[in-house]
């Protein structure tokens, strides 16, 4: 594929690799039939590492071209779209560019618009691909966003954060916890431990997973004490799906003693 510059070109091509039995493959793996989690979506039956050999070749692409694609009505394309802005995102926090004021902005930049659009990102391979590395990367840098003022960076990020919590959107509400992977990564456990314990009633079997996952990293990067805290005080509540993700990684007596504990 030759390098593309426009949205148009990248639909043209994507479409161009159209494959009836892979799209349906993709149509039952996402859950896309009427009264299940993904219903409505639309594939063109293109593979992930596809998919990112388009986002390799059109890594130019002009930011002001990215909402046509995640605009689109092709699965595929929104998720070339929400690439993109990660490409586009990490070439900006490169350590060289960690203060730099205009890598900031353009950083902001990115990270407005994802928020901006962030409902189209309607499926959870949309939200895990991206989210940690624009939202969850943006919320470890400086940002003009919020007021400059030292001090008010952090809570506008959780305030931030908190909306997309709040969000009647399932998949914005899945943002504020996937998001979490990367802060973890970095060594600081308190956005997973918030927003683990603010779904922690959720009703959605994807929250769960969502959770007990981001709980699970977080003690696998962090402290696996810390996870220990938090089961402590919330296994009897929490959900057996989310608890079961959460100590995957823990000794089988270890996870019996806490699928033990009673649910409340």
């Amino acid at each position: 594929m030759n390098t593309k510059t426009t949205a148009k070109d990248i639909i043209e091509y994507m479409e161009s690799l159209y494959d009836e039995e892979q799209r349906r493959g993709l149509m039952r793996f996402f859950k896309t039939a009427k009264g299940e989690y993904g219903y409505g979506d639309e594939f063109l039956g293109i593979k992930v590492p596809q998919t990112r050999e388009v986002v390799k070749a059109a890594k130019d692409t002009p930011l002001s071209e990215i909402p046509e694609l995640l605009m689109n009505r092709w699965h595929e394309v929104r998720l070339c779209g929400w690439l993109l802005l990660v490409d586009k995102f990490e070439r900006l926090a490169t350590k060289r560019l960690t203060n730099e004021p205009d890598a900031i902005r353009k950083r902001d930049e990115i990270v407005t618009l994802y928020l901006k659009y962030a409902k189209q990102a309607n499926n959870w391979d949309l939200v895990d691909m991206s989210v940690p590395k624009v939202i969850g990367h943006w919320l470890l840098l400086p940002t003009f966003l919020g007021g400059k003022e030292a001090g008010l960076h952090h809570a506008y990020k959780q305030r931030v954060l908190d909306s997309l919590a709040h969000s009647p959107n399932l998949w914005k509400q899945r943002m504020s916890i996937v998001c979490t992977w990367k802060t973890s990564q970095q060594g600081d456990p308190s956005w997973c431990l918030r927003y683990a314990e603010m779904h922690l009633h959720h009703p959605h079997d994807l929250m769960h997973k969502a959770v007990g996952w981001m709980l699970r990293e977080m003690g696998k990067r962090v402290s696996l004490d810390l996870l220990r805290d938090f089961l402590d005080l919330h296994a009897h509540e929490m959900p057996r799906t989310a608890l079961r993700y959460a100590i995957e990684k823990m000794s089988e007596g270890e996870r019996k003693m806490w699928m033990d504990k009673k649910v409340s």
